[in-house]
């Protein structure tokens, strides 16, 4: 996107409170995953038993868990595992559903039709039911999340790019750039591509959310992230068990969550807005 792009669009979420609240709650969340190490006020794994349960003080600004690990610098970290998986997996599948999608929408019929097959029998496989599969299968970590998420993930990303590559197909500048003997590639690239990213990245950005829920889901089952990484999943599941000593612990470690969510969901409800091709001209041509 142009620079001058890149203001209008910021200057348009701005200009929303509800967008400028998302973004200013993502903001937050990236700068304390890229500065943890910086900002964290104690070591996140670092066992402390004599100093557990905690509660809230100048010491510990959000307590101690039942080793005594400072729960802030936890959930500081937290946001860093919780962001690079989401961020990863929903990268990697919205880079796989744009050429998916595309190759699908410009290609030859025979190809599209074995593609959108492809697309609907990964999307008959309920998520929740097919991450347990596979993690049955490879085991619970990391890169089985990032996997587990790609894979489910990747056919609405195709499905939309499809539709999108299908209608831009017969629009008047496409068919006038066939006739001028322009290239597939180049048709793709240089037009069809920026008309298409748009709806991908709003996309994206609300896909963020669910995520860093599914992750902090299949980690509070013992499932996801293994300890003793921090994991917003495997802290909420520590606050679970230690409910009747700490009841502190689980809505510390449920704050993140549903701020993370908001703030994803504003930002992409922002997004949606700033990008509509009705207010910007219709895309760029």
């Amino acid at each position: 996107m142009p620079s001058a792009g890149r203001k209008t669009v910021l200057r348009a979420l701005l200009r929303d409170p509800m967008a400028a609240l998302g973004l200013g709650l993502v903001t937050l969340f990236v700068a304390m995953a890229l500065f943890a190490p910086w900002i964290a006020p104690a070591d996140p794994i670092r066992l402390n038993v004599v100093e557990k349960f905690q509660p809230p003080s100048l010491a510990h600004l959000a307590g101690t868990d039942q080793l005594g690990r400072d729960l802030l610098s936890r959930i500081i970290y937290g946001a860093r595992t919780a962001l690079s998986i989401a961020i990863t997996a929903v990268g990697l599948a919205g880079l796989a559903g744009l050429v998916l999608g595309m190759i699908a929408g410009f290609g030859p019929r025979w190809l599209d039709g074995l593609l959108v097959l492809l697309f609907d029998s990964l999307s008959s496989l309920p998520m929740i039911m097919f991450a347990l599969a596979v993690i049955t299968v490879m085991g619970p970590g990391t890169g089985t999340l990032i996997l587990v998420v790609v894979l489910v993930s990747i056919p609405a990303y195709a499905r939309l790019i499809r539709a999108q590559t299908l209608a831009l197909a017969g629009a008047d500048f496409i068919v006038a750039e066939r006739a001028m003997g322009a290239s597939g590639a180049r048709i793709l690239l240089r037009h069809m591509l920026p008309n298409v990213v748009g709806p991908l990245v709003i996309l994206l950005s609300m896909d963020i959310p669910v995520v860093i829920m599914l992750e902090a889901g299949l980690s509070y089952l013992n499932l996801g992230v293994r300890p003793p990484t921090p994991s917003w999943g495997n802290i909420l599941y520590d606050g679970y068990t230690s409910l009747r000593a700490a009841p502190y612990m689980v809505m510390i470690a449920g704050l993140p969550l549903v701020l993370s969510t908001l703030g994803f969901t504003f930002l992409g409800e922002g997004l949606r807005d700033a990008l509509d091709p009705r207010l910007q001209g219709r895309g760029a041509r």
